[in-house]
């Protein structure tokens, strides 16, 4: 007897389920159905190395070079697939087939391809060739470290005229969270800027990470840290869509794993509260 299909589900992001370099499918607990997933970091490279990370053997570093014709032929075979084959039947749990969004995230920072601006106009070439939802997003989820690009400028600019959105990672405000929770020095004030030019290119979220480490949440003065920078941008003027605010979902693969646990969903609430009491609409996933 043949064994059953695996279901895909949001506890299991593996990058190879479709059997390509490029495209992978995920249920997105933030998304509610179907994310077309477009790795461009098969390499396992990024920039920043963040401790609840599910990438396996991640690595510092950048995209290599993107096979564009590659990742154009993967996306048509499984857009077919998607819509015309059996996958949505074997692998995708009832109540999650339907199509959400395309989304480029993958194993590192997507930014960091040279090709960005490419990849964006190959997907949307691509997608007007479908059937695809008329709501469907693009998604680039990214720590927003390289927005300073030019080209990266031209691809978010871009974006905004295919429904995009960009979720910018957030997970801490001040200097000592950034280099504890993603290892990154990035200042403060690049953070800052690069959220104002994402913010003005194309509608942004900002997406951030809670958790416990070695049993504990993060401190009053991490939370009242990023409050107060949530109530600054508001006062300039930079425009978000909101806050995507989640926990662990699936197991970092990261040395500090064992250090790492969920916070409740109460704890989750209230921090979600004090956001919302900001003005900023707030999406919970515990």
């Amino acid at each position: 007897m043949k064994p059953a299909a695996k279901l895909l589900s949001v506890s299991d992001h593996g990058r190879d389920s479709a059997s390509m370099i490029y495209v992978y499918p995920v249920i997105s607990r933030r998304a509610s159905g179907v994310s077309i997933g477009i790795n461009l970091n098969p390499n396992n490279a990024c920039n920043w190395r963040c401790i609840y990370c599910q990438v396996p053997d991640l690595k510092r570093g950048s995209s290599p070079t993107i096979d564009l014709d590659k990742l154009e032929q993967e996306l048509r075979t499984f857009l077919n697939e998607l819509l015309y084959g059996r996958f949505m039947l074997d692998k995708v749990p009832p109540q999650a087939r339907r199509i959400n969004d395309i989304a480029l995230s993958g194993n590192g920072e997507p930014t960091s391809a040279k090709e960005f601006e490419q990849a964006i106009s190959l997907i949307e070439r691509v997608k007007y060739d479908f059937p695809l939802p008329e709501g469907l997003k693009l998604i680039l989820i990214t720590n927003g470290s390289l927005i300073d690009r030019p080209s990266v400028q031209r691809g978010l600019s871009r974006m905004a005229k295919l429904n995009g959105e960009i979720w910018f990672k957030l997970d801490s405000v001040t200097l000592e969270g950034r280099s504890r929770i993603n290892n990154t020095r990035m200042s403060l004030q690049k953070m800052h800027n690069n959220l104002g030019l994402a913010a003005s290119l194309c509608p942004t979220w900002l997406q951030t990470c809670v958790f416990k480490i070695d049993g504990t949440p993060p401190p009053e003065k991490e939370i009242n840290a990023y409050l107060e920078f949530l109530y600054k941008i508001q006062q300039e003027g930079i425009l978000l869509q909101g806050v995507l605010l989640y926990g662990l979902a699936r197991p970092s693969l990261q040395p500090e794993a064992p250090r790492l646990s969920k916070v409740s969903t109460g704890w989750m609430e209230l921090f979600a509260e004090k956001i919302e009491n900001l003005g900023l609409k707030v999406k919970v996933h515990p």
